[in-house]
């Protein structure tokens, strides 16, 4: 398929790289002209000057991929693109924008025959290698028309064992339902993922306090963290994505001396709280995940030194200065 990309960033560049090599036909656009430059030495990629530029180089019915930051930019892209584009063509947003943001932009579209597509994207700056989970909001048949571009970066079926009868879930991408529920999934995802930071960063602070001075002296352990982290990823219920990142991070410095600790939270965690709210579902440890963050920004711990790796492990986050 032919599909266009505007945002080429950390992630938005990979998605470019891992679609170009599955043979789709990619024209990108990014404010930085180095980026844009960067990937049209591929093949398969062919750079655009100017989002004029880049609709005139698609054949209709065009399909345009933003990878932008959620907020102002996603929205001032969106509305030119709305000017640009025909009747029949589809705006894909791909990055983390707020679920009721999509709906507003789907009606808005739809006034003008135009069709939006939400994806919630995970897969971080290895989505390349690993290839991207995506969840999927938007209507039937333009997702339908969009899922070999969805089949190329999702992980295909050899990225986990499958459970019998699922559909295709177990490549790695599902079309979750309408307009928005694409980004409402990808969000409570950014939420639970919040918890089970925050769950193996507090473990292993108590593992590293076992040889505090204010302990006793005949009850103090010196724990070699690196390893057992690295134990736990062999065989262990805790075993996963994120303590694989820890045991890389402890291998490199297990006093993680290059972290501050100031823990940014990046919008999804205090969406999931606020629909939490809305329905009156309790989130005591999602909660409290948030707030940690909130926390570190004023007295950080080698907890949110091991989350800050984290971060950094999955997305390329760095960390916020400390105010």
């Amino acid at each position: 398929m032919q599909i266009a990309v505007v945002g080429l960033g950390r992630m938005g560049g990979n998605i470019v790289r891992r679609l170009a090599n599955a043979g789709h036909n990619c024209v990108v656009f990014d404010r930085q002209a180095a980026a844009v430059a960067a990937l049209t030495q591929d093949s398969g990629v062919a750079g655009a000057r100017s989002l004029d530029d880049l609709v005139a180089r698609l054949a209709p019915p065009r399909a345009v991929w933003l990878m932008l930051p959620a907020g102002t930019v996603t929205e001032e892209t969106v509305a030119a693109l709305a000017e640009r584009l025909s009747a029949g063509d589809v705006i894909i947003d791909g990055g983390n924008s707020f679920w009721q943001d999509d709906l507003r932009r789907a009606r808005s579209l739809a006034g003008k025959s135009l069709h939006y597509v939400d994806v919630g994207t995970s897969g971080g700056i290895w989505g390349l290698e690993r290839g991207f989970c995506l969840m999927i909001g938007g209507e039937n048949q333009v997702v339908a028309r969009l899922e070999p571009i969805f089949a190329a970066l999702a992980p295909g079926r050899e990225g986990a064992a499958s459970s019998p009868g699922r559909s295709t879930a177990e490549s790695g991408y599902l079309h979750v339902g309408g307009n928005g529920a694409g980004h409402f999934v990808k969000m409570v995802h950014n939420g639970i993922e919040y918890g089970l930071m925050q769950a193996y960063a507090e473990g292993f602070d108590i593992l590293k306090n076992a040889a505090s001075e204010g302990l006793p002296q005949d009850r103090r352990l010196s724990l070699k963290l690196g390893e057992i982290a690295e134990v736990w990823r062999h065989g262990s219920v805790v075993s996963s994505w994120l303590l694989d990142l820890i045991a890389a991070a402890l291998a490199q410095d297990e006093e993680l001396a290059g972290f501050e600790g100031i823990v940014a939270d990046s919008g999804e965690g205090r969406w999931t709280i606020a629909a939490a709210i809305d329905e009156a579902v309790p989130a005591t440890v999602l909660s409290a995940a948030l707030y940690a963050r909130f926390r570190s920004r004023q007295q950080a711990s080698f907890a949110d030194k091991l989350l800050s790796a984290m971060r950094r492990g999955f997305g390329g986050h760095v960390e916020p200065k400390a105010e």
